[in-house]
């Protein structure tokens, strides 16, 4: 029997202390929060230094980010790339300058998604108007002398566009050439086909790519990331 009145009384005792730790740590915790606030009270210039400093910095990083903005609008507005330029380019840079040319354009949320696993998309955009783009990039280093871009890239397009990605307009986009059967296919399938020379007149800043393009979808509305 006290063996068993030992345990609950150390117990108890061990509750007792932490409890006791527990206040102790905020009463002092509480006189250093006083002793802070005395001091600060007593050099009240530091506070306003402080101040100055915290405005300066903060405005400083707002003007940065606002400048940072209006040089990418810039940037934007005058993007322009020649056909060699675009050759010369990998064929992630090639998505980039896709992405690109479609935020100059005004869809704000281009985004490049291409890589392993892209389903056929590797840039998707909301345009001006509302509408989904679904993009597919085929570069082709030699541009014209390279490979064609045949039907069964249009059936992996025409496969997920849609379905997948919820495209409005479904593209596929190269510098070289296209086959005439791809061609028939996409009018078909209602797919879009920017070829070397509509890139060209795209990419030079002509105009946007749906006033390049025939039988492009209606437009929804405007679009709020326009």
């Amino acid at each position: 029997m006290r063996r068993r009145n030992r345990r609950p009384a150390r117990r108890r005792r061990r509750a007792d202390d932490r409890l006791i730790g527990l206040l102790l740590a905020a009463v002092v915790g509480i006189a250093l929060v006083v002793a802070v606030v005395h001091w600060l009270l007593a050099h009240w210039w530091i506070l306003a230094v402080g101040a100055v400093l915290a405005a300066l910095v903060g405005g400083g990083w707002f003007h940065q980010r606002r400048q940072g903005a209006r040089w990418e609008a810039v940037r934007a507005e005058g993007l322009r790339y020649g056909l060699p330029e675009l050759d010369a380019l990998h064929h992630t840079r090639f998505e980039d300058a896709v992405r690109d040319l479609m935020r100059r354009d005004g869809c704000r949320d281009a985004l490049r998604v291409g890589g392993r696993g892209d389903l056929g998309a590797d840039v998707k955009a909301t345009d001006p108007y509302g509408r989904r783009w679904v993009i597919q990039c085929k570069h082709r280093r030699n541009g014209l002398t390279g490979s064609a871009v045949g039907t069964p890239d249009l059936q992996v397009l025409n496969g997920t566009a849609r379905q997948v990605h919820g495209a409005d307009v479904a593209v596929i986009v190269t510098n070289g050439r296209v086959t005439a059967p791809a061609v028939a296919f996409a009018r078909q399938q209602r797919l879009h086909v920017v070829d070397r020379h509509t890139l060209g007149a795209w990419a030079s800043g002509s105009r946007p790519l749906w006033e390049l393009l025939r039988a492009v979808p209606p437009p929804h509305g405007p679009s709020g990331l326009s």
